[in-house]
Order: C-alpha cells, then structure tokens, then sequence
C-alpha cells in the first residue's frame, strides 16, 4: 500500500514530465530531477540475492560496448545497483529506475523487468553527453503480456548472425516474442532428423523470381537458392533469445502452404505430384491431403521434434491461405468428409486443424494460427493471430478466444513505407510509419470482457522481396518501434509528434548498432 501511494503521487506529480523522456516505448511513468550521474570506469557494479549472473554480464558487455569500459563488479552496494522486488514494483515485467547523482539504483518486479530497466538505461546512456545522465526516476510496465515480432526465413533465409541482431534489437525495445515462420512454398528451413530429405530437397527451391510478381512476362534468375537451419543453431537461437527474455515462436505451416514439402514427399499431397519447391510468390493449390493419414503421421513426426526444440507455449501452425480446390476432388478428402460428418471442406480444415491441436495438447503445447481457421469452426483452444483486417481477432474474443491482433493494414512491413521513387520493390501499398503508429489493438466495438482475451499485437516482416539484411532492416526499422510503443506503452499520453522527437534521439544508437533503417522516415 505504501508503494502504491508513492506511485500515485509520483504520477500527480508528473504533469508534462513523461514527455521529456527519450525512450522508445514511453515509460509509464517518467519523473526528471536535479543534478546528473557521471558515468566513469570506477563505477562498479552490484546485485543482491536473485538477480542472475547472466543479467549481470549483458549488463556489463552492453554498457562496455558503449563507454568503452567494463564496470568492475562489487560484492558491496556499487554505483549501479541491481535488484528483485516484486512489492517495489507490483507489475509483471516492470521496473523502477531511478538515477541520481551518486548512482543508479534498479528495481525489477521479475527477471524480465530487470532487464527492461536495463534496457532503458541503456538507451538513456546512449543519449547522454559524455556519460552524463541527468538525474530521473522512472515506473515502467507493460500494457500488453504479447508483444511480438514476426519473420519469413521461407521465401529468403537469413543466416543465424542477423536472426541474433534482430532479437537483440526487439530486446532493446521491449519486444518479448519473436515468431519465427520456418516453412513455406518456398523452402523448409529447419532440421528434422527423421526426414533427411526436407534438408536435401526442400531447402531448395530450382531459380527465384526477378521483379513484382505483377511484372509480365515473369523472369527468373536461373540459379538454385536455399538453406535451412540445423537443430543446434536452433537451439541457440532459442538460447540466446531467452537470455533476452524473449520467447520464440516456431511456424510450421499447414494444411496449405506445403509446396516445399511435397517436393520431398509428393505422397503427402493429393494428386500424388510431382511437386517442386515454389519459384513464385503467391497461393497454390497443392496442399496436404486432409484424407491421408500419412499426412498427420508426418506432421506428428516433425512437430515431435519441434517442441524439443522449442520449450514455447505456443507452436504456430498456420492454417492461412488453403485453397480447397484439390480437396474437393480428392478421393481420399471427400471420404474424411463422409466419415467423419463434415459438412464441407471448410470444416474438412477444421478437422485437420483440430486433430493436430489435440496432439499438441498431448505435448503440453497449445496452437495459434491465422484467422482462416476460424472457418469450419475454431479449435477449442486455439489462440486466433488477426492478419485480414482486426475482423478475425474480433470474432476470436466474443467467442473468447485468445487473440493477438496483426492486421495486414497497419503492421506488414512487406508494404511501401515511403512515396518516394527511390524506395525498393515491396509486396503493395503504402503503410508509411505514422499509420503503424495510429493503430489501436483494443477494438471499439468490445466489451471489457471481451477485450480480456486480447493477449497483444505483432509486426509481420513477409520477405518475399527482401532478399538481402539490409533491405531487411530497411523496411523493419524504424516501423517496427511504432508496434513496440503499442504494445507497451499506456494508450493515453501517446503522440505521434512526440514519438518522432524521441526516434530521432534513438538514431544515434541506431547507427552505432548498425541498423540499415529507412533514413526517410525520421523526418
């Protein structure tokens, strides 16, 4: 009760203070005082009982890799002090930092808040002039549990180097999920043991198209184009994200989707193939063969050694974009329908979705999938990702059902962000870096009730046309700090104008991290 007093006059008090803040997302709550903290190489460092020696050490190479030094660590209160306290700071994942002349003092509510706080320091560091932090104290928590960003390695692989930047960024400002889409038409990305061939073959796709898919006549380069990720670098993808406090996501796609897949193993598709990894960008009608057990056989097999791969919650299991042209003719699929009472084969998906989440119940995992696998009815525990407008996500929470909002509109950074003539080939419209900021997750039309089933929102980065790290990093950044800000920040006090005086501030950092971001957008 005594901190949450404090708290409430802390916020009285605040006025116009938050906006002084050159953080990204805006804390809570954000207080500016007299006098300033000179950070110097005898600073040193200290943590009491609970706060990770793992914590510590990103603390110390994060600050050296800016000052230049290594703060010595200290067994006594140091200059920079780190700690657990959850009746500090009531909120999961929030922290109170608090700067004077004679230190720094942390507070985190929890592991993940530590290294929040952390975070801002960070950032606060990074805009100081010669070290010299003014002195403030900040409150700081979350809005939403689910703040994600998404990334396509299908239809261009990244290698491991860049997948580590990238989680390293989100960390920075304050991302917790990162959902990684491992399988497409386009290439299958990830190791399976028991299926060598999904290595041999499907990771490989015979040439890639040149220009818009829109350009006629359709080119292409000629030259094989592929790669996958094997299961120890998995692993340490998973490793390294979870020092960052940030949960990964893998997306095995299905039932459509599957081209790559056929192409190692045509018998899983319904008319037998042959089939070949895709070389176009766009929706097939070649999928899974909801008749075949087979086809469940394989998936149960793969996703076996997914989840000991991943220890998320949640495995992604698409369920976007299935045509159902090969169902309708398939011997086998329209037996499945017979048999098993379906009306159609919209609910022939249904089906298929739900046989695959009740394995993974078995596996102690639950499923999200995009908003198509609302149709036919939704799985009992599915958790609906919103992509074709807030439609999808909205019908998800009334029939409460976890959502995580990511409409097409608003958070692909596939899409222009720029009119100017110089900006590169993207997927199609125009969603310039004020519109990302615009959006609101929580719908209007809503109750609270029903709002309580909104788990968050997500930034879709579909690399269809980025088929370098650089042009990756164009198009993500600096958008991708608008989602961070939504997802974190309160919705009052929030102003597109004051967003970009602190984006500004954070281009130095930027810069230092070399970061290729979309220069056009600062201004």
């Amino acid at each position: 009760m005594k901190y949450l007093v404090i708290l409430f006059m802390l916020l009285l008090s605040l006025g116009k203070g938050f906006a002084q803040s050159g953080l990204i997302p805006q804390p809570v709550a954000f207080h500016r005082s007299s006098g300033e903290f000179l950070l110097t190489a005898l600073a040193g460092i200290s943590s009491e009982p609970g706060v990770s020696a793992e914590l510590v050490n990103l603390t110390q190479e994060q600050i050296r890799s800016y000052a230049g030094f290594t703060l010595p660590l200290s067994q006594k209160k140091a200059a920079i002090q780190l700690k657990l306290d959850s009746t500090q700071v009531p909120q999961n994942e929030g922290y109170r930092l608090r700067i004077h002349s004679r230190g720094v003092e942390l507070v985190g509510h929890d592991p993940a808040g530590l290294f929040y706080g952390v975070q801002s320091f960070v950032q606060l560091l990074h805009q100081s002039k010669n070290l010299r932090l003014p002195a403030s104290q900040i409150i700081d928590y979350p809005r939403f549990s689910y703040r994600g960003m998404h990334l396509d390695v299908s239809r261009h692989w990244f290698q491991v180097p860049f997948i580590k930047k990238y989680i390293d960024l989100l960390a920075q400002y304050k991302f917790n999920t990162f959902h990684w889409h491992l399988t497409d038409d386009q290439g299958w990305r990830i190791e399976i043991k028991r299926y060598p061939e999904l290595q041999n073959v499907a990771a490989y796709r015979k040439e890639t198209l040149i220009g818009h898919k829109r350009e006629l006549p359709h080119r292409f380069d000629g030259k094989k184009y592929g790669g996958y990720y094997t299961q120890e670098e998995v692993r340490e993808v998973v490793r390294y994200a979870a020092q960052r406090h940030i949960t990964v996501i893998p997306e095995i796609e299905m039932p459509g989707h599957a081209l790559a897949a056929l192409s190692a193993f045509p018998a899983l598709g319904c008319t037998g193939g042959p089939y070949q990894a895709a070389t176009f960008w766009g929706i097939f009608d070649d999928v899974y063969c909801a008749g075949n057990d087979s086809t469940f056989t394989f998936l149960q097999n793969v996703l076996d050694e997914v989840v000991e791969l991943f220890p998320s919650k949640y495995i992604h299991i698409g369920g976007d974009e299935c045509p159902k042209t090969r169902w309708k003719s398939c011997p086998k699929c329209q037996a499945r329908i017979r048999h098993e009472g379906l009306k159609d084969e919209h609910e022939l998906q249904s089906y298929f979705i739900q046989r695959m989440e009740k394995y993974l119940l078995t596996k102690n995992r639950e499923i999200i999938g995009w908003d198509e696998i609302l149709e036919g009815g939704l799985s009992p525990g599915a958790t609906v990702m919103s992509w074709r407008g807030t439609e999808g996500g909205i019908e998800a929470m009334r029939q409460k059902h976890k959502a995580i909002m990511t409409p097409e509109p608003f958070v692909y950074f596939d899409f222009y962000q720029s009119l100017y003539a110089s900006e590169p080939t993207a997927a199609a419209w125009y969603t310039p870096l004020s519109k990302v900021y615009s959006y609101e997750p929580v719908p209007d039309s809503l109750t609270a009730e029903e709002a309580s089933y909104l788990l968050g929102i997500q930034g879709n980065v579909w690399s269809e046309y980025l088929a370098t790290e650089a042009h990756a990093e164009y198009m993500i950044f600096p958008r991708a700090l608008a989602v961070a800000e939504t997802a974190w920040s309160p919705k009052k006090g929030r102003t597109y104008p004051d967003f970009l005086r602190r984006l500004r501030l954070n281009e130095p950092m930027l810069k230092r991290l070399k970061v290729a971001y979309a220069t056009c957008l600062m201004n």
